[in-house]
């Protein structure tokens, strides 16, 4: 089967690792930005039976504009069955109305992309109350769990203990562990703000003299994960590695981990390609 992989400038070297895997051919989606904001991107037409367009939605507001209405460029040139494969998903922590006169966004954005593709492939996806995306989205979806990437970018551990920074993180918490031969955790974490983070143990584990790896799906501030390395340090870890499934940080969230005493601070993007490239394959076999 012949395979079009489409992907946005920004986004070359991660869509060219997913082509590879693929045997795809590559199609990049040219972009014009009128003068007064407007965005008009030209996609080429499809030549294989399916088009796969590799967009992470990180920074989401302009690229659902570009998703949009490239989608419907796609369409008028005849393409058929259209994969997204967006590492990160945008939207999803508001997943219920947490006060009045807010958005129910998870079905307000999802809704949107499940009415412009066929199928979704994301990666960790930043759930709390969701168990199934495809009623969400209406579509097939697959959230892929990076273990794998992880544990090939991590050290070689004797016994470590694997935390996660809330309840929510304790599905893949144990996942990690089981892979890295481990003892799984977690931490119970009270937000004040966006900034203001406070950690306390939820599962009981001791942590002294081991080395302490902790894992989450997004940090953007680092604040989250600089306050569970704290705790870690404060209570006898030997050693706190930070893995982060989408690492949206800057050079100061970076540096702020740092100072918190994490180590090695990994990330799965570019260790994705062939995680992804299976996804897809089974998605086609699906549609």
């Amino acid at each position: 089967m012949s395979l079009d992989l489409a992907y946005f400038p920004d986004e070359a070297a991660p869509a060219a690792r997913l082509a590879r895997a693929l045997d795809a051919r590559l199609c990049p989606v040219a972009t014009h930005r009128f003068p007064d904001g407007e965005i008009l991107p030209r996609v080429q037409a499809p030549a294989g039976e399916v088009t796969i367009i590799y967009r992470s939605l990180d920074r989401p507001n302009e690229k659902l504009i570009e998703l949009l209405l490239a989608t419907d460029a796609w369409r008028r040139a005849g393409a058929g069955r259209l994969i997204l494969v967006a590492p990160y998903l945008c939207y999803l922590r508001q997943d219920v109305v947490f006060a009045a006169g807010e958005p129910l966004s998870r079905d307000a954005v999802g809704g949107m992309i499940g009415r412009l593709v066929d199928g979704l492939i994301t990666v960790q996806a930043h759930l709390h109350r969701t168990a199934d995306l495809t009623q969400v989205f209406g579509i097939p979806v697959r959230n892929l769990c990076p273990t794998e990437p992880f544990a090939a970018a991590l050290p070689t551990y004797r016994a470590p203990v694997v935390l996660g920074p809330d309840e929510e993180s304790a599905p893949w918490v144990r996942a990690m562990a089981e892979r890295l031969g481990g003892d799984a955790g977690n931490l119970k974490k009270t937000r004040r703000g966006d900034r203001d983070v406070q950690m306390a143990l939820g599962t009981p584990v001791d942590v002294r003299g081991r080395a302490v790896v902790i894992v989450d799906d997004i940090a953007s501030s680092g604040q989250t994960l600089a306050r569970a390395a704290e705790w870690a340090r404060g209570a006898g870890a030997a050693s706190v590695d930070v893995a982060v499934a989408h690492a949206l940080m800057d050079e100061g969230a970076t540096e702020r981990l740092r100072r918190a005493g994490a180590r090695l601070i990994v990330s799965t993007a570019a260790a994705l390609a062939p995680l992804l490239a299976q996804a897809v394959r089974e998605m086609i076999g699906r549609l």
